[in-house]
């Protein structure tokens, strides 16, 4: 006689999460990322773009869990949200459904990271990332794919190197015998240079905003004529060195600005970049206004999209206008102002560099500006007081408080001079090119409903 044949067993429902240290999910892996970037350095282009695929990916996925089991979502998806099935909600479904999504975009762009993602995700979960959930098939995976697929092919892979100018005035390599970075001592090395042509989160291009100055002039002769470089030199000159020379024997920086520019640097690998910084802040001001999961998700995302767009715009700026400008240390040696000036910013060995690609505009500035720009925007108010920290081991101050979102992208701006890395104008420019961005930004994605 047949045997009946056996139902098969039911799978395990999920274990409870284990206790938390950090509530909020957006907020946990956001800090993931952050550690990843430290770990694996590289550029601020690369890793604004890193975390504009998290945030939306997070968003979306959100967005997905709140049109399932809230019955509807607030604010538009960035690519597409779903009701997906299931007739019961999960234990801790909102906190799976964003956990996994976020492990499986940081680990497909940082798979030499896997040790390190797979011991975060057994911290937050209790169990092994490659364990069975229903989510993976019904909602997970369709988000991820979604993500990975509108970055594919966006141009960031880019391996084009970047050939100088000789001319006076165009950006080169700035390692002189006192100031050797290995880092810089030939054109190949200039950073990310092409990074200016990747596809945009938002914009339609990277030189949708191109701001006009110091690229009006057309050519380096032109420029280095007019009194307005003169001038840009000259104040760089007294308030960026990093000490008197016989031919500056004056700095004109305080004591005050001198450790704002360090808290705002984190230039060097084992740092969270700058827009880490600024996604610490955003941490800090959802933190102290309350923000549930699904108001962090839209807000992250559309910081995080603001400042991926400020990435790919200002190094649009950078490298492919007519002025690849030189940095101030450049312009201040290689035209015989001061041959014994050097920036304030150092390495940790106590080496002076200055970044290894061109001056205008400033990344800090238009990072800053995009940053402020949406959190203005999202809020409905610039003057929120809030206190952020700093990542940069060189910094004499840890934290720093501020009145309003703009007060801290102007003195984020005005770092790079004190540090003697920037132009005023690199500031001014990158200020006005990130704001444009972020209304952009704010007007055209994740818009209430």
């Amino acid at each position: 006689m047949p045997q009946p044949a056996l139902a098969a067993p039911p799978r395990p429902a999920p274990a409870a999460l284990p206790p938390q240290t950090i509530a909020d999910p957006v907020h946990f892996w956001n800090d993931v990322l952050m550690e990843v970037v430290r770990r694996e350095g590289g550029g601020p282009g690369p890793m604004s773009r890193a975390a504009a695929m998290l945030n939306a990916a997070i968003y979306d996925a959100e967005s997905s869990y709140q049109l399932k089991w809230k019955g509807k979502i607030t604010s538009e998806p960035y690519i597409r949200a779903e009701k997906y099935a299931g007739w019961i909600e999960g234990p801790d479904e909102e906190e799976r459904v964003v956990g996994r999504t976020a492990y499986n975009i940081l680990l497909g762009l940082y798979p030499s990271q896997t040790n390190y993602l797979d011991a975060r995700f057994r911290e937050r979960f209790g169990t092994e990332p490659t364990g069975f959930d229903l989510l993976d098939t019904t909602i997970v995976g369709p988000m991820v794919k979604q993500m990975r697929d509108a970055r594919n092919g966006d141009g960031s892979d880019n391996d084009q190197v970047y050939v100088a100018d000789n001319k006076p005035g165009a950006w080169r390599p700035t390692s002189y015998p006192d100031m050797v970075d290995p880092g810089c001592t030939r054109d190949s090395q200039a950073v990310t240079p092409f990074w200016g042509k990747v596809k945009p989160f938002a914009l339609t291009s990277g030189s949708q905003f191109r701001p006009p100055t110091p690229g009006l002039y057309g050519t380096y002769e032109k420029l280095l004529a007019g009194d307005a470089y003169k001038q840009q030199v000259a104040a760089v000159r007294a308030v960026g060195a990093d000490g008197p020379t016989k031919a500056t024997p004056k700095i004109e920086r305080t004591p005050e600005q001198e450790a704002v520019a360090w808290f705002w640097a984190n230039d060097e690998d084992g740092t969270y970049k700058p827009p880490g910084q600024l996604l610490q802040a955003t941490r800090e001001v959802a933190t102290q206004r309350k923000l549930s999961t699904y108001e962090n998700a839209r807000l992250f995302a559309l910081v995080s999209i603001a400042m991926a767009d400020a990435g790919i715009a200002v190094r649009d700026v950078k490298y492919l206008t007519p002025i690849d400008l030189w940095r101030p240390v450049s312009a201040i040696r290689d035209s015989g102002l001061d041959p014994d000036w050097k920036p304030l910013l150092k390495t940790r060995a106590g080496v002076n560099v200055t970044p290894c690609f061109p001056a205008w505009a400033s990344g800090h500035a238009t990072f800053g500006a995009s940053w402020a720009g949406v959190m203005k925007r999202y809020f409905g108010n610039d003057n929120i007081a809030f206190t952020m920290t700093t990542d940069e081991p060189q910094s004499p101050i840890k934290s720093r408080s501020f009145t309003s979102f703009s007060q801290a992208a102007e003195e984020d701006a005005q770092s790079r001079v004190w540090l003697g890395v920037h132009f005023p104008w690199d500031a001014e420019d990158g200020l006005v090119l990130g704001d444009r961005i972020a209304d952009h930004v704010y007007t055209t994605k994740l818009r209430k409903l």
